[in-house]
């Protein structure tokens, strides 16, 4: 037994002098990771591709033909053919709504929306103050492409539609599906000041009696687009058909990473929400493998990108059928269809559906639908991401800076770690007072190892020192830091978010790398109240990690190195304080 005790005891010290370090390279390498893909997502990209026609398909249209569900039930929805009412057109002229918030184009054909611009949104933030300090030292001005975010777009190579219509079961049955045209009243609709609604109507009717109301509605201030379609039956005969709404893209065509920080990346896909299985991501591979068809109650489907999200949300009250598709060249579906209706002869029934097509604002989401706020992805972490999103929420509405609040969470983090990181500092301080007691003990026993170990580990016993306690900052900090970095990534409160003087986008790198300098400094101070490495090959890699962290601060946001550097700075107080506590101990 106490051989094996004494064995015990030499592995351990081989290897606690070693943990620390591999902590810190460890960590180095998330950093490094972390960057490439931050660089990946925000780096130069190449200029826009002009816009091109959209090429007409007619194999976008859902399909009822039953199956087995995706949640494990038998599905009854009746097979049945999809009539097109009307001839493929030439192309006509879209009709323009701006409220605002956003301004669209809808196509008569359809009743498709196209081309909608996130006013609020620029592509890159026009900053004269920033812009104005470069030219001072001068740095070059970039020119800035201060035009809003396109969600929707037409462009062939960006390809993003939000579609509607009817499905009917029986082929003797017409109905309008997204190649019908519509006629509206007019081709340009605003929100005017005062207005609090704004409502766009559109009919389309058949030679058989049957006439179809389709109706956009917008609201200040809101993403949200509420459509209702109304079906008036005159043909002498039933009516059974379904609604359907469903969005229409093309995939990311950027570079998607290599295979280390390609699963670092904001997800940019498909998701869905049903009943039983909540939340799910379903990526454009997963949409070509196998076609998903689900029955749920309520549910939505959605695209979802950096920042930003899309999502068809029908009646909550209701069955609906979820589904994707794969076409051919490259695009890809997602939406989902009601239930079976059936529209007797001289009668009136009207349908229902909401788009959401905006910024991933999480209160605002929570509002919308159920499970939407969740398309705000912080991947594994989000258990950590949620908590640090609800306290910098709550900060700011009392503050109304996000730089501050970014302060405010780090300072309440190390409240709450207060404890640890105070029984960690003095064992590192205590560690940092025997050093030199080490160091003889090395040069005595530099030829006789193991009585080295023994002779070191009797020391720490007499001087009560853990010498593990030193890595524990460092295993808290990981997942913070990671978690902070899908908070700075995916919440768009963050992006174009003014801190103070220079600093007037926390989601993007530090434009004159103070704050990253400020870091490599303050990272150098308390590597100097730690006890450095016996190993003396150690010890020199350790004494570049300052240099070499900051080099990869650099370029990444200023919001996370402002969390670093603030992080630091308390550290650095409280760690100075033990040690000369510690120090003046006999």
């Amino acid at each position: 037994m106490k051989a094996a005790l004494i064995l015990f005891q030499k592995n351990l010290v081989k290897r606690m002098d070693n943990i620390r370090f591999i902590l810190v390279v460890t960590f180095a390498m998330l950093v490094f990771m972390l960057y490439q893909a931050w660089q990946i997502d925000y780096g130069p990209k190449p200029p826009a591709a002009e816009i091109a026609s959209t090429a007409i398909n007619v194999d976008d249209l859902p399909s009822t033909t039953g199956g087995t569900t995706a949640e494990g039930g038998s599905s009854e929805q009746p097979a049945g053919s999809v009539p097109l009412t009307a001839a493929v057109v030439a192309k006509t002229s879209t009709i323009k709504v701006k409220t605002d918030v956003i301004a669209l184009e809808i196509d008569p054909q359809g009743g498709t929306i196209l081309n909608l611009d996130l006013l609020n949104y620029p592509v890159e933030k026009s900053n004269t103050t920033v812009d104005y300090l470069r030219s001072l030292v001068g740095m070059s001005v970039a020119e800035k492409n201060t035009a809003p975010v396109r969600l929707f777009n037409s462009d062939a190579e960006k390809l993003f539609l939000a579609q509607s219509g009817f499905i009917t079961e029986k082929e003797s049955a017409t109905a309008p599906n997204h190649y019908s045209v519509f006629t509206a009243a007019q081709d340009s609709y605003t929100l005017a000041d005062g207005q609090e609604s704004l409502s766009v109507p559109l009919t389309w009717t058949d030679n058989n009696g049957l006439t179809v109301s389709k109706v956009f509605t917008f609201t200040r201030g809101s993403y949200a687009i509420a459509l209702e379609q109304s079906i008036k039956n005159n043909t002498g005969k039933m009516w059974t058909g379904r609604q359907y709404s469903q969005l229409l893209r093309v995939p990311n065509t950027e570079d998607k990473g290599n295979m280390l920080t390609g699963g670092m990346r904001a997800y940019d896909g498909g998701v869905v929400y049903t009943d039983k299985n909540k939340y799910q991501k379903i990526s454009f591979d997963d949409m070509s493998e196998e076609n998903l068809k689900v029955a749920t109650k309520g549910g939505w489907t959605a695209m979802i990108q950096h920042y930003f999200a899309s999502a068809w949300i029908p009646p909550a009250d209701q069955e609906n059928n979820l589904y994707t598709d794969e076409l051919k060249d490259g695009r890809y579906l997602i939406g989902s269809y009601s239930p079976s209706i059936n529209v007797l002869n001289n009668t009136e029934t009207k349908f229902s559906a909401q788009l959401y097509a905006g910024p991933k604002i999480q209160p605002v989401m929570e509002k919308v639908a159920t499970g939407l706020e969740l398309t705000v992805d912080y991947s594994v972490l989000t258990f950590v991401g949620k908590p640090i999103y609800w306290l910098l929420d709550k900060i700011h509405s009392f503050i109304g800076n996000w730089g501050l609040a970014i302060i405010g969470v780090t300072l309440c983090i190390k409240l709450l770690f207060f404890p640890l990181s105070q029984a960690s500092f003095k064992s590192m301080a205590k560690m940092r007072k025997i050093q030199p007691r080490l160091k003889e003990l090395q040069e005595r026993f530099a030829d006789d190892r193991p009585r080295f170990n023994t002779e070191m580990m009797a020391l720490y016993k007499k001087e009560k020192v853990n010498p593990l306690g030193g890595c524990l900052p460092i295993l808290v900090q990981i997942p913070v830091f990671m978690a902070l970095y899908w908070v700075l990534s995916e919440t768009v409160e963050f992006r174009q978010a003014p801190f103070m003087l220079w600093i007037q986008d926390l989601s993007i790198q530090d434009p004159f790398y103070v704050l990253p300098v400020i870091m490599g400094i303050t990272m150098k101070i308390q590597q100097g109240l730690n006890p450095a490495p016996i190993d003396p090959i150690q010890a020199k890699v350790m004494k570049m990690f300052p240099i070499v962290f900051t080099i990869f601060f650099l370029f990444f946001p200023a919001g996370l190195v402002l969390y670093w550097v603030i992080n630091n700075t308390l550290s650095i107080i409280q760690q100075t304080i033990i040690t000369k506590q510690i120090e003046k101990e006999v």
